[in-house]
């Protein structure tokens, strides 16, 4: 009887989230795009990854047309600035490599698709109202996570990374809780990824930086999605200038 009361009191909490409809679809198409195309099922279905071009890009369309016309715009400058980080830090620098030794088109767009989940995911009333709780369960899960990948498998690139988020949130009051959100979905992603064999970490920072040791994937590495997303951010104020003004001044009366 009181197995059946909570799952109706989870069913009545799950029909209360006001934005389910974005962030859902985009966590269950990480995992089935990236399975799609995990080296396993390459080696006996042809052309995989162009499936998860396809289901990732009809993921995108579902999302783009649920969301405001500013996150729409920062989706697609999203899908720009992420294209840019792909080709400098994966085929020119060799941080990490694809299955293909290629960028898939999956990717900048699971960018964008991963900032407006992560944006809606803390949106919603349950976190609002428990803000303070989830930040600081989220800020010391994020050290724990880091620090045992440390300790078990000498992830220093991951643990100097999640330092280096750490600062960032202290130079950064007040985004704590999308930042954290962020970084979860990060590792969500990056475990997928490299269980599926979709991308791969090397041994050391660049394989050049020998004392700098590295998982695969590295902890923190979300510290580099946040570059991904104040860029966003920076290219949304440049071209619309009266629009973040007009926002930065409600934003102000709403506190005042």
């Amino acid at each position: 009887m009181v197995s059946v009361v909570k799952f109706i009191y989870h069913l009545q909490m799950i029909s209360k989230l006001q934005y389910k409809s974005i962030y859902i679809p985009v966590l269950l198409m990480l995992w089935l795009g990236l399975f799609i195309d995990s080296q396993s099922l390459a080696e006996q279905v042809h052309y995989s990854q162009w499936i998860t071009n396809g289901l990732v890009l009809l993921c995108f369309a579902w999302v783009y047309l649920r969301v405001t016309s500013k996150i729409k715009k920062l989706m697609l400058y999203g899908i720009f600035l992420a294209l840019i980080g792909e080709v400098v830090f994966s085929l020119l620098l060799g941080m990490y490599e694809y299955r293909l030794e290629n960028v898939p088109l999956y990717v900048p767009l699971g960018h964008s698709l991963i900032y407006a989940a992560v944006f809606y995911i803390q949106k919603e009333k349950i976190i609002q109202h428990n803000k303070v709780r989830v930040v600081s369960i989220l800020y010391w899960g994020m050290i724990v996570y880091s620090s045992l990948w440390l300790l078990l498998d000498q992830d220093r690139l991951g643990f100097l990374c999640m330092l280096g988020v750490v600062l960032f949130l202290k130079k950064k009051p007040g985004n704590e809780l999308f930042f954290l959100i962020m970084f979860f979905m990060v590792v969500y992603l990056e475990l997928l990824g490299t269980y599926y064999q979709c991308w791969a970490w090397p041994d050391t920072w660049f394989s050049t930086v020998s004392f700098i040791t590295s998982s695969n994937p590295p902890s923190g590495i979300s510290v580099f999605y946040f570059g991904f997303d104040i860029g966003c951010l920076w290219i949304y104020k440049k071209l619309n200038r009266q629009n973040w003004s007009r926002m930065k001044l409600l934003r102000l009366l709403r506190n005042s």
